[in-house]
């Protein structure tokens, strides 16, 4: 295509700005997007979908991929949650007076699908500045709806999963929320943190919240390895929120790894939910008087989960 053609698909189907780019490491990045419309209203925990044409450059090294005919000209689209960085300048962020969303992004260099990854080999070739496309809608299940006063809320994330949960501690810090606050997030590397400074302050001035940070690939935790679903089992996540975990009032917010989450499938033949053969958070705290949101039948639980990872 002509640098003529490419402007001209970049202004049809660009709507918004990179504002601002910050990488944690060369493949985990935070990213300020600016619509070129106003911004939409929406609860912490929503998504929506961002885009770069298949016309762009892609990272080095990253899987190699095949266009078919007429891809040159379409979008590469992915929903992400939005994210939220809860403090600025020392404070908690009013995000009222935003004009941008803010997007936690990790590199995919490979795919165990069969078809590479399209869009995050692009984004990672984004400066400040440079258009991209990102949808109006704002949309998802994955809020704090069923929270009440005083309820004790987990946040319980791997990788870029943490990036709802930190827009809706914002939210419940916001609210002056009196209950029990408690985030964990596993990721390999203490460098897959970007949000680690962060959540430090807020321990410092939030008593009644408590961050536990996961590695795995460290050279002080490959050997010991500890996961999420080790957190409840072994007792520390009860030992950190310095109470049981009460399914009465309680809340369990859950996303990243699907393995982590354990979403039960449904039966074909009786229609009874069975749970996936590793096992995961899910079925760890049904097994203690817990119940998951079942969407598809209107049930709302204390066990909440993001559904399009």
């Amino acid at each position: 295509m002509t640098p003529e053609q490419i402007a001209e698909l970049r202004k049809k189907k660009y709507n918004a700005t990179v504002l601002r780019l910050t990488r944690a490491h060369s493949d985990l990045m935070i990213l300020r997007v600016r619509p070129d419309f106003a911004r939409p209203l929406h609860r912490p925990g929503q998504y929506t979908s961002l885009g770069l044409g298949y016309w762009e450059p892609r990272h080095p090294g990253c899987q190699e991929e095949t266009l078919q005919p007429g891809d040159e000209t379409r979008l590469a689209r992915r929903a992400y949650s939005i994210g939220c960085g809860i403090l600025e300048d020392g404070a908690l962020l009013d995000i009222d007076r935003t004009d941008w969303l803010e997007f936690y992004i990790v590199l995919v260099r490979d795919s165990e699908r069969q078809e590479p990854p399209a869009l995050t080999p692009r984004l990672f070739l984004l400066r400040e500045g440079d258009r991209l496309f990102m949808q109006e809608k704002i949309t998802g299940h994955f809020t704090l709806d069923a929270v009440r006063p005083g309820d004790t809320v987990v946040f319980l994330s791997t990788g870029t999963g943490e990036a709802p949960h930190n827009y809706m501690l914002w939210e419940l810090l916001r609210r002056g929320h009196t209950g029990r606050l408690l985030a964990a997030c596993c990721v390999r590397y203490r460098r897959d943190l970007a949000y680690l400074a962060v959540h430090e302050e807020l321990m410092r001035r939030y008593p009644h919240y408590v961050y536990l940070p996961l590695t795995t690939r460290e050279a002080d935790t490959i050997n010991q390895k500890v996961y999420i679903q080790d957190l409840i089992t072994g007792g520390e996540l009860e030992q950190r929120l310095s109470q049981p975990l009460d399914p009465a009032r309680t809340h369990v917010f859950l996303c990243g790894n699907p393995k982590m989450i354990g979403v039960p499938a449904k039966d074909r033949d009786t229609g009874a939910r069975v749970y996936p053969q590793s096992r995961g958070v899910i079925e760890i705290l049904e097994q203690r008087g817990f119940q998951a949101d079942q969407p598809n039948i209107k049930l709302v639980g204390n066990i909440h989960y993001e559904e399009y990872w």
